[in-house]
């Protein structure tokens, strides 16, 4: 491969500073590359400041690579369809800029790519896409099979905890938000099927695939990743039971009365009736609420887990540990005593 110093593989990675990038990061500690990273805002000695898609690429940036692995995205749920193109399909288009066909790209997409067909899963605007963000992920792999003529390794995983050792991870987003509702009282239901599945995945895992893409042969063509529970996925009942039950186990250490755990609420029962009434009557702050917990129903109520390339061997105990770190870090939050709700006038 081309561009290589003293025998290690030249590496580039976006998004260093997010979620899987700083988890990445450990993972190549001690891996035989030359490792340099790019955020947007730079953290740490070293890293190179890149706004991608918005600012020409730094003139240290322009290669040759022999891996570059694209971590940086935009994961909000909320984005409009011009944010998400400009959060994470122009970005995409920027560093692809960087490659040449020897070049080794490792892209970070999303288990959700290929969308749903539940009818309440779905979000106006993005077809069978359930939001903005996997509207546009599923763009960024179309993107990648068109422009790049080299090796392409695709890595999907699904929502993302803590690592598996000790449930540690870089910033609480996405799945974390279900543990400030049931804190706040502001989780008065649950919506989904108790039965429907609920995939999540260590941050560690994540990285450990990403890093043998990284330090390992590329394949010949494109390779997709997949990282996923399959047969020992969770169930959105043992999700919520695992939840309430370390978040209160912590909570009675603590002297402290325990969160109610929510009851259920069928998407189906939801649409029809209740989210109808809630707009009527509900406040401002509440009515946010529900939404957001909206917007995981059909995260946490799929009808089939995923097939796995590779499989989380034990999904309960990766958010058991989780939850207690977020606890452990968030004392203040996770000792609140929610307040039921109540209709305003």
């Amino acid at each position: 491969m081309s561009g290589r110093v003293g025998g290690a593989r030249r590496v580039l990675l976006t998004g260093s500073t997010g979620v899987v990038g700083t988890e990445l990061c450990r993972a190549l500690g001690s891996a035989p590359v030359e490792l340099v990273r790019v955020a947007r805002r730079p953290q740490g000695e070293g890293e190179i400041g890149w706004e991608i898609g918005v600012r020409p690429p730094p003139e240290e940036l322009r290669g040759p690579w022999d891996v570059v692995v694209h971590a940086a995205a935009s994961t909000r749920w909320t984005m409009n369809a011009q944010e998400a193109l400009d959060s994470n399909v122009r970005p995409l288009d920027a560093v692809l800029g960087l490659l040449t066909p020897e070049t080794h790209l490792v892209h970070v997409s999303t288990a959700y790519v290929g969308g749903s067909d539940d009818p309440y899963a779905k979000d106006e605007g993005f077809g069978r896409y359930r939001n903005g963000y996997e509207w546009s992920k599923a763009r960024c792999e179309e993107l990648v099979r068109e422009r790049h003529r080299g090796p392409v390794t695709i890595v999907r995983p699904p929502l993302i905890l803590g690592r598996d050792d000790d449930g540690s991870i870089a910033r609480f987003s996405g799945p974390y938000t279900l543990l400030q509702t049931l804190v706040s009282g502001l989780a008065a239901a649950v919506i989904g099927e108790p039965g429907g599945y609920a995939e999540v995945a260590p941050v560690d895992l994540v990285a450990d695939v990403i890093a043998e893409a990284v330090t390992g042969p590329p394949p010949e063509g494109l390779r997709v990743e997949t990282i996923a529970g399959g047969g020992a996925c969770m169930t959105l009942q043992t999700l919520l039971d695992v939840t309430c039950g370390t978040l209160n186990g912590w909570r009675a250490e603590r002297g402290i009365p325990p969160v109610a755990v929510p009851p259920f609420i069928s998407p189906r029962r939801w649409h029809r009736f209740f989210l109808p009434f809630a707009e009527q009557h509900l406040s401002p702050i509440q009515l946010q609420a529900v939404r957001l917990l909206g917007m995981f129903e059909s995260y946490t109520s799929m009808a089939d887990p995923f097939e796995p390339t590779r499989q989380v061997t034990d999904p309960a105990a990766t958010l058991a540990r989780s939850v207690l770190w977020w606890a452990d870090a968030k004392p203040r939050l996770a000792s609140r005593i929610s307040e039921p709700w109540g209709l305003i006038a």
